[in-house]
């Protein structure tokens, strides 16, 4: 590595013109440039170092570290300003735990800048679907609301999208924190295309012939898996860290400081998250609206695929399963502490029932000795 380097360097080339003068052939040139003067060669040694030096202290992680997410990000590919003027944006969030989604349905049918969408009949009570009326605007603005608490917006401005949060904001069950709702939002561009819909490239092609858009509606299930999974992700980050005082009390052989009642709360906000996840979500399975439905459901699969939802599902179970016996661990440990507290409570009153018997009988020894006298 040392040689090649210096045959690369300015000094090998500078050696090579000088032995070239001298007529030395192309391969007397090299081994001219390998003999170059000793601190010649040290100058490159201390050059190839400092560069090393540089490219660990380059590579040295930040002091601080943001969470991980479990999902994987893909880089988006370069694109020339033709193709970037025809893609649009899509937003999902996830914003509470559900939707009371009939009344949302009421108060946008009665407005005219809102126009709901008939997707399919297998779908009234799972999604409300709705365009915004513009008349400016070549290109549809759509909105995916689904019952499980997350929204997806296809081509929707800022302001719109404002609007619209705020305007479902009444209509949410166990709304969740600004910050989690900002933080774990999903953004993916689209286009427009003649042929099938299909993930190109990091980005959504939506068929033009769809109407309505079954397509569009199965991209739109998956990124409201996605982000709801992401909530689901921070909140277990969260729970995990508000335990980390604790597993560090244990390691050290420090008391615990959490009650009973503490452990048993703890305990069941991990049994609920685990509900979500593994019962009452679809991110463990196919929805019946793709059974009979073979080329949606590929592309339903594929976009979970793209999203990496099977494998968040997997590593969220697993840590789960690591809080859960860490709140075994704890709870197995408090209830000892119970009953050895409870034993000897037995224990102090058997002794104070023990002094009771004893005074009674000195006392009844006495007596009977004053009497007999």
């Amino acid at each position: 590595m040392l040689l090649n380097r210096i045959l690369a360097s300015p000094i090998a080339h500078i050696a090579c013109k000088y032995s070239s003068s001298l007529s030395i052939s192309g391969c007397q040139c090299h081994r001219a440039a390998v003999s170059v003067d000793a601190s010649l060669i040290n100058c490159v040694r201390v050059f190839c170092s400092t560069s090393s030096d540089q490219s660990k202290i380059s590579s040295t992680p930040a002091a601080k570290h943001e969470r991980i997410k479990s999902k994987t990000v893909k880089n988006k590919p370069n694109r020339s300003k033709n193709d970037v003027k025809d893609l649009l944006t899509i937003k999902s969030y996830s914003t509470a735990e559900k939707y009371l989604l009939h009344e949302f349905y009421e108060s946008i049918s009665s407005k005219s800048s809102f126009k709901v969408i008939d997707v399919s009949e297998d779908l009234e009570d799972e999604v409300v679907v709705f365009q915004l009326n513009k008349t400016d605007e070549k290109v549809p603005s759509i909105i995916y609301v689904f019952r499980e608490g997350s929204i997806v917006l296809w081509n929707v401005t800022g302001r719109e999208e404002k609007d619209i949060l705020d305007h479902l904001k009444a209509y949410e069950h166990k709304a969740y924190p600004p910050n989690f709702v900002e933080e774990e939002k999903e953004t993916i561009d689209f286009a427009y295309i003649d042929g099938k819909s299909k993930i190109f490239k990091n980005e959504f092609h939506l068929s033009k012939s769809e109407s309505p858009s079954l397509s569009q509606y199965t991209f739109s299930n998956a990124l409201a898996l996605s982000v709801k999974l992401a909530i689901w992700e921070v909140t277990l980050e969260s729970y995990v860290e508000s335990m980390r005082s604790v597993s560090q009390d244990i390691s050290d052989g420090k008391s615990i400081r959490v009650t009973r009642n503490q452990v048993f709360r703890k305990t069941g906000q991990l049994f609920a998250l685990r509900h979500y996840i593994n019962l009452s979500s679809d991110l463990l399975d196919t929805p019946d609206f793709y059974w009979d439905r073979q080329e949606l459901e590929n592309l339903f699969l594929q976009t979970c695929s793209y999203l990496n939802l099977t494998k968040r599902t997997k590593v969220m179970n697993e840590k789960l399963n690591h809080c859960c016996e860490l709140m075994d661990l704890i709870s197995c440990h408090l209830n000892d502490k119970h009953h050895v507290r409870l034993e000897w409570m037995i224990i102090i009153l058997i002794m104070v029932e023990i002094v009771f018997e004893a005074v009674h009988y000195m006392d009844r020894s006495f007596s009977d000795q004053v009497e007999s006298k």
